[in-house]
């Protein structure tokens, strides 16, 4: 789904764990796209509210792709062999 430059759409996600968010989404910020999480929380006063976290859109890893940093083996001096 294509978002509108400062738009977007949030839906009602499938949990699988009770901290995943209650709703997610995809909105445009000034012409970047960013990831949206809603979860409905309840204030000490009994309030209802979204507490949202906003962030980059996730990039699945490509097959072969090594995580983490390189090391040269050559720096590495306290190895047991």
């Amino acid at each position: 789904m294509e978002t509108k430059v400062n738009g977007g759409a949030i839906f009602k996600n499938d949990k699988k764990a009770d901290t995943h968010p209650d709703y997610k989404g995809t909105i445009n910020v000034d012409g970047q796209d960013k990831e949206i999480a809603l979860w409905v929380k309840q204030s000490a006063k009994g309030i209802n509210y979204f507490s949202v976290k906003i962030s980059e859109p996730y990039k699945k890893k490509e097959d072969g792709e090594i995580k983490g940093k390189w090391i040269d083996p050559s720096e590495i001096n306290d190895l047991p062999f």
